[in-house]
């Protein structure tokens, strides 16, 4: 099952990925019990929202509405930096024993083919490819085995980084939360439609060059580890968002660095998880 969030005649809503052109909008009804994607996912109505778009929901043609993030108003947003071994190396950082956490804020997020602004701040506008889980079930001091009964589902993210700002000091937010610089879609794969994630593999194109291509099973801090160690120090809530590292071949580390630039197109694909796009323009 594959769920979007979207805007149509200047109202957001949600429903069914159908394809890239079109989607299944939630009946009026439906909506009006569940206002958003995330209140169907804390009430754990993913299967109802499945059966009632097909059976009563409109049609929705991409060219009529837009789409959002795939969870518009997470609670929370947490990224994990340095997750797998080539970007630590390519970092030039040391191993470590703790996930490496950052957090963004909800107003950071963007979806899948909206321009993507680059901050006028920065002249280090990066890349991440990740993949990211979207929490269904809350809770505190989850253990790993319990970890996969927690997860709503999984999609595409583009953790884009004004690197300068990232290396203003040692905290990483800033660099991370310029607005609308983390794409995050283009919809949401349930569970049990990506039974296993090592299997998956992630790849970043800018202008079509292959940047970033790496497994999922190569993730250092694995998605169970990740849970336990968040969940352990704040409580987790339906709708939030982990976005679980990137690969190494980020622009800041090439020689010459390929930082995205106004005119570029960046995207990252995942097995499963469709093709997340994105246009670069000028935020001004």
């Amino acid at each position: 099952m594959r769920f979007v969030s979207f805007e149509a005649q200047g109202l957001p809503t949600y429903g069914v990925w159908n394809d890239e052109n079109s989607w299944i909008q939630a009946p009026a009804d439906f909506v009006a019990q569940y206002p958003d994607l995330k209140a169907v996912i804390a009430a754990g109505q993913l299967d109802a929202l499945e059966a009632v778009a097909r059976a009563q929901g409109q049609v929705v043609q991409a060219r009529q509405a837009h789409l959002l993030p795939v969870v518009p108003n997470p609670g929370k947003i947490f990224c994990v930096g340095l997750n797998y071994k080539n970007h630590v190396a390519e970092m030039k950082r040391a191993d470590a024993p703790y996930p490496a956490i950052f957090t963004r804020f909800a107003d950071s997020l963007n979806a899948h083919g909206a321009p993507l602004p680059k901050p006028a701040a920065t002249v280090c506008f990066d890349y991440e490819g990740e993949l990211a889980i979207i929490i269904g079930k809350g809770g505190r001091h989850i253990r790993q085995v319990d970890a996969w009964d927690h997860i709503a589902g999984y999609a595409c993210f583009n953790d884009a980084t004004a690197r300068d700002w990232q290396r203003h000091t040692h905290q990483w937010t800033p660099g991370k939360n310029f607005p609308a610089t983390g794409p995050l879609g283009p919809f949401m794969a349930t569970r049990k439609a990506i039974p296993d994630i090592t299997q998956l593999t992630l790849e970043t194109r800018l202008n079509g060059a292959v940047m970033q291509h790496a497994s999922v099973a190569d993730l250092i801090f694995t998605v169970p580890v990740i849970i336990e160690y968040l969940s352990n120090f704040t409580n987790l809530s339906a709708g939030d968002v982990i976005a679980t590292g990137t690969p190494g071949g980020v622009g800041d580390k090439r020689q010459p660095p390929a930082y995205m630039h106004v005119g570029d197109v960046i995207e990252v694909e995942i097995t499963g998880l469709g093709r997340l796009r994105n246009a670069v323009v000028d935020a001004a």
